[in-house]
């Protein structure tokens, strides 16, 4: 929770009890405390005299909260608690002194006591005032150091869980770690071979392997040229074309300014054109499957895919899920992306917003 939302609580929080208060003298019509000798019916010097009691209570509060605790008990500095808690009387009652005998006459003129009344008079008058809000400081330090502790141990198990993913990360790529000319290598040959035999079947070979080119390129940022992952998206649609020949409705377009020169994240997009062929309708012309990107600058993208749902069969293979893919999308593009999904049972449509590069 930020500063501002924890002030705004307190701020809402202290006009509550403050004006809780203040409604029951408009109730009751009686005073409490040492100023038991304004009128009741003199509402508004009631009603002052009630905020100026509040704003002291509150100066104690923030006093004992923010100093006294936290430089002493938390810390371990005990003569500093000591001290600090010796302080609280001139605190609330000086406060309280300037608030109501010098301020209000000053304003208002009118004083709680009568004239004269020495900040001594203050100091024991009110000490029965300490000790509630000082135990409330206290019982509100201890609330929020738990909450912080708490925090920190669920930081502390994230982190763990991080270097857990990143460990088993590192094992599944380690795994992975076929000798890539060898893969090559042998994709050549069977394209050599599938080509006297079926011309297709060598296309979808050469794909494949530029598909595989693709995932095993190392790259040290992470990021690769827009215009290969353009064409990952192309090689990928290419394969399931010769897969379902003349039953895939699946059109892809590019708008804006020409692709060249930016570089993105590997494997952006997609996650998005996968879950459309996984789960959505690419066998009617009527509804093909509408894939778009669009630049519109040179470090700003728009991509969408459009597809209708597929009520009868739903893909058991695992494929990315889009919490996945808004927390990647977190990690790498932090206020810098958004991401939009629509879906009315009939039709599913994601549209990405991208801002990219330095």
């Amino acid at each position: 929770m930020n500063r501002y939302r924890i002030t705004l609580y307190q701020v809402l929080g202290w006009a509550l009890v403050i004006g809780y208060d203040m409604l029951g003298y408009d109730m009751l019509g009686i005073m409490h405390g040492a100023r038991r000798h304004i009128a009741a019916a003199d509402l508004p010097k009631a009603h002052l005299l009630n905020l100026t009691f509040w704003l002291s209570l509150i100066s104690l509060f923030y006093y004992c909260f923010l100093v006294v605790f936290p430089q002493g008990l938390r810390r371990g500095r005990w003569p500093v608690l000591v001290l600090g808690l010796l302080g609280t009387p001139l605190i609330f009652a000086g406060t309280r002194y300037v608030l109501e005998e010098v301020l209000t006459p000053l304003l208002f003129g009118f004083r709680n006591y009568s004239p004269g009344v020495k900040l001594a008079f203050y100091l024991q008058d009110n000490l029965y005032f300490l000790l509630p809000t000082i135990v409330m400081a206290g019982a509100a330090v201890a609330v929020r150091d738990a909450f912080v502790r708490e925090k920190e141990r669920e930081n502390q198990l994230l982190v763990q869980v991080l270097e857990k993913e990143k460990t088993q990360a590192e094992i599944a790529f380690l795994r992975t770690q076929i000798n890539p000319h060898f893969l090559y290598n042998t994709l050549n040959y069977l394209y050599a071979q599938a080509y006297s035999v079926s011309e297709p079947l060598a296309e979808a070979v050469l794909r494949l392997s530029d598909l595989m080119r693709y995932l095993l390129h190392d790259s040290p940022d992470g990021q690769v040229d827009l215009a290969r992952e353009v064409e990952y998206v192309e090689n990928y649609l290419a394969i399931h074309r010769l897969r379902f020949e003349e039953k895939f409705f699946v059109e892809f377009t590019q708008t804006g300014l020409p692709v060249g020169g930016q570089r993105v994240a590997t494997l952006l997009l997609i996650p998005f054109v996968e879950n459309a062929l996984k789960h959505g309708v690419v066998h009617q012309a009527a509804h093909p499957v509408r894939i778009r990107l669009h630049l519109l600058a040179s470090n700003q993208l728009e991509f969408s895919v459009e597809n209708r749902i597929n009520q009868h069969h739903k893909d058991a293979t695992t494929g990315v899920g889009l919490p996945n893919i808004r927390r990647r999308l977190a990690l790498l593009y932090p206020g810098r992306h958004t991401l939009h999904v629509h879906d009315d049972g009939q039709t599913y449509r994601t549209h990405l917003t991208l801002l990219f590069g330095t």
